[in-house]
């Protein structure tokens, strides 16, 4: 069997676009870069637990141009926004992975957000604070969860302006980006209706949760108001992976709570949204706006 899937059917599909300039001539011409897009810093007026005085972030580019962050000291998100006609008000963050050291934003971040946009879904690619970088005065739990948190305020608070249904905002996260995801569809609280600041109003809980070959935190309790779980993954990645979502989904449908489970055969970690992916793995965007039309369904009462 080319893929064990829980909850989907296989389809053809063709991938989106790449974000590499050498691969443009190849691909839809309307493609933009991420330095084209509105760009929202997640405080404007500095981070919580970040200098004062902050340095510039830094970009390398491998020999396959993939554009690879660093440096964060000023988390913000990129937007990615429907055409009107297409938008079907649901959001989504997009937590590109990178062991919590750097960030691969092409493949798991500005690729997949131009491929949701595409088919009528908001996407806001997050760059946050990096605890295990070299030198770094973060943590997971206290900043980078933090951004997250803030993400997912901060879309709701504009909600309106962004034509969006502030109860259909979930997050997507890659490898150490999934991580975050899980962490925020566990630690999450409600706005502070009081707070002079309006973003701070808004709940942090996610709507729906997407987490791509995650790294699982562990102590993770759920309930059947967990939000509901889309999990990807490789059958070649670590078992902590591999084997981990597998016993993730049980746990949620043994709590009550609702999830959809996709591992490919042959697969290992990092594949995000690749031209390069082939067999049944490149369909998984498919995979997920199905998945995501039934959750929505079940939220709008459709």
């Amino acid at each position: 069997m080319a893929g064990t899937t829980i909850g989907g059917a296989a389809s053809r599909f063709l991938l989106a676009r790449t974000f590499a300039a050498a691969m443009l001539p190849l691909l839809m011409p309307h493609a933009h870069a991420a330095g084209e897009r509105e760009v929202q810093l997640l405080w404007p007026k500095g981070a919580p637990g970040s200098p004062a005085h902050i340095s510039l972030e830094k970009t390398r580019v491998t020999d396959s141009g993939e554009h690879i962050v660093s440096n964060v000291h000023a988390p913000s998100i990129t937007v990615y926004l429907p055409a009107q006609a297409k938008s079907t008000g649901s959001a989504v963050i997009v937590i590109p992975g990178g062991g919590h050291t750097e960030l691969w934003m092409d493949h798991e971040g500005y690729r997949v957000a131009e491929f949701l946009a595409d088919h009528g879904i908001a996407a806001f690619v997050l760059k946050y604070r990096l605890a295990r970088e070299p030198g770094s005065i973060y943590t997971v739990e206290k900043h980078s969860l933090a951004d997250v948190q803030r993400a997912v305020r901060l879309v709701r608070s504009r909600s309106a302006d962004w034509l969006l249904d502030p109860k259909r905002v979930g997050v997507m996260g890659f490898s150490a980006g999934g991580e975050l995801a899980a962490l925020a569809a566990w630690h999450f609280s409600s706005g502070a209706p009081d707070s002079g600041d309006p973003v701070e109003r808004q709940s942090s809980r996610p709507s729906f949760q997407a987490l791509m070959y995650p790294a699982i935190p562990p102590g993770l309790n759920f309930s059947p108001q967990t939000p509901p779980a889309f999990l990807l993954g490789g059958s070649e990645d670590v078992p902590a992976i591999s084997q981990g979502l597998a016993e993730l989904y049980q746990a949620l449908r043994r709590a009550g709570g609702h999830a959809e489970l996709h591992l490919y055969e042959g697969v290992g970690h990092g594949f995000g949204l690749r031209v390069s992916n082939t067999g049944p793995v490149a369909a998984w965007p498919q995979r997920f706006l199905e998945w995501l039309g039934s959750v929505d369904a079940q939220m709008t009462g459709e």
